[in-house]
């Protein structure tokens, strides 16, 4: 049996309803997943009427419920958000509380056994946090739903390669002060355990320098001496194939060349750079390290083009094979 997969459709002030419209009505995943999806059959509506497509589904009390023989896509209605009272194409608290409330709802099914994984299509951070979601981002949120303690981190997925990190959404100066050979350890175990969760036996991994040009052997910050390659060194005496530090103008270059199938970096932008270059349309955020598997579009809600009819279902494609691919493996 195909794993069922919780799809929420996204901050709807957003292009989350349009994309999970056409992407449904595709029928693209069928034989990769049974999807369900859980939120407002308005919000569903509405994202139909948005991608210009027919959409049968069926309306059900709960996941158990879902009666996989009928060929109706299978729709657990919340009947939480009414699409009439939110203006769309801007920051909505409503919205985002309402968000946050259905990802609640889906890690709690999860829990129960119900859902195999959770893939959201894009939310709004601003829109979560005003909406009384106090975290720096969703996968803090994440985080607490699970009541997660130890490291857990984002894994962006790209088609020629994952990044992971050591810090994420902080502020420059503070990530900076985070880069430890604890954490750097964590990331890397983390990389390692989660490629092979997405099917490679033995992943190969390189670790970001800090420092422009490594520091050139410390003339412009030792990090790399007294941090990162006593660390990597110490994971590969373990047994995790990693390689490291590398400068970050070098590192996706041999990434890129097949050299790596995952990259471990210091601070944010050293990943998000190269692989929204890379793979805007077509990459995924993955919460990596929870009880529950966590998918999204690494892409955000684009409020530019709500409503238009032109927004590109792919990443939420992909998504959704990934958490596909990683519930299976579990």
């Amino acid at each position: 049996m195909t794993p069922v997969i919780g799809l929420m459709l996204g901050d709807m002030t957003g292009i989350g309803p349009e994309i999970s419209a056409r992407l449904l009505a595709s029928r693209v995943l069928e034989g990769v997943a049974r999807i369900a999806v859980i939120g407002d059959a308005r919000v569903l509506a509405l994202g139909c009427a948005d991608a210009g497509v027919a959409l049968s589904w069926r309306a059900y009390a709960s996941v158990a419920a879902i009666d996989w023989s009928r060929d109706e896509i299978p729709l657990v209605d919340m009947g939480n958000t009414d699409p009439a009272r939110i203006p769309r194409g801007a920051v909505s608290p409503e919205s985002g509380r309402l968000t946050g409330e259905t990802l609640r709802h889906m890690t709690e099914l999860a829990h129960a056994g119900q859902l195999a994984a959770v893939t959201f299509a894009p939310l709004n951070k601003a829109a979560l946090h005003q909406g009384g979601w106090k975290y720096h981002d969703e996968h803090q949120m994440f985080a607490a739903f699970n009541a997660h303690e130890g490291f857990f981190g984002e894994m962006n997925v790209i088609q020629q390669f994952s990044t992971f990190r050591v810090t994420s959404h902080v502020a420059l100066r503070q990530a900076l002060e985070l880069v430890t050979p604890e954490r750097i350890a964590a990331a890397v175990r983390l990389a390692d355990a989660t490629l092979r969760a997405n099917g490679f036996a033995r992943p190969r991994i390189g670790v970001a320098a800090l420092n422009p040009h490594c520091g050139e052997g410390g003339l412009f910050g030792d990090e790399e001496i007294r941090i990162i390659r006593p660390t990597v060194d110490r994971l590969r005496e373990e047994g995790v194939d990693c390689s490291g530090p590398i400068s970050s103008d070098v590192i996706f270059l041999k990434a890129l060349k097949g050299e790596f199938d995952g990259v471990v970096m210091m601070y944010h932008d050293q990943g998000q750079i190269a692989t929204k270059l890379l793979g805007f349309n077509k990459g995924v955020t993955v919460t990596a390290g929870l009880r529950t598997v966590y998918t999204t579009p690494a892409h955000g809600t684009a409020f530019d083009i709500v409503g238009q009819g032109k927004a590109d279902t792919g990443a939420l494609e992909q998504a959704l094979r990934v958490a596909a691919r990683m519930a299976a493996s579990r």
